[in-house]
């Protein structure tokens, strides 16, 4: 079976650029690449569960993650400036595919209830944003060995600036978004 790249070299490229009309393959929309987010202010004075919020992250992307602290102190929050609130990753190249990969067609199918994403995540530049409640739908991640499920941010940034032709490259590299309904009648 052809991996993640090479379907999207073969099959997604060529059918998207027919699709806008594009005759040069450098005009299609691409996927830059993927921000994944962690947030760990809950865990800043434990050290412990810090690294063990890395490790997870790590296996997650196969990439060491930054630590992000915080720039002021909120009293409000019991924050302190300097205190780690957050991990981030940014995945390129063959992370990137090979990320993408697993979340279209491993983990999002594992959601309980998961009808397909909202086309509302779009931010108007055409980067989509992903929510998970739960790290532990990712096949990595034995749930014996982590401390509590963790929630994560996916951030997928592309070259466009239309919500629209982001949308057509997400769905033509298996992004499962939700199928609108139509017209419901309200019963009244």
């Amino acid at each position: 079976m052809d991996n993640f790249k090479d379907r999207y070299q073969k099959q997604v490229l060529p059918a998207l650029a027919e699709e806008l009309g594009s005759v040069n393959k450098m005009a299609v929309p691409r996927v830059v690449k993927v921000i994944v987010n962690m947030g760990v202010a809950a865990d800043s004075n434990n050290k412990e569960a810090l690294d063990r919020a890395k490790e997870s992250l790590f296996l997650i992307t196969g990439q060491k993650p930054k630590v992000n602290q915080a720039k002021k102190s909120i009293s409000g929050f019991s924050l302190r400036a300097g205190a780690p609130i957050g991990l981030s990753v940014t995945l390129r190249k063959k992370f990137l595919s090979d990320f993408l990969d697993k979340l279209f067609h491993l983990v999002l199918p594992q959601v309980k209830d998961f009808k397909g994403l909202s086309l509302a995540s779009f931010d108007g530049r055409g980067n989509y944003t992903i929510g998970l409640k739960e790290n532990t739908l990712f096949p990595e991640l034995d749930y014996d060995k982590i401390d509590r499920p963790r929630g994560l941010e996916i951030t997928i940034v592309t070259n466009t600036d239309s919500d629209d032709q982001s949308r057509k490259l997400l769905e033509a590299m298996g992004m499962p978004f939700e199928k609108k309904v139509s017209e419901q009648k309200t019963g009244f």
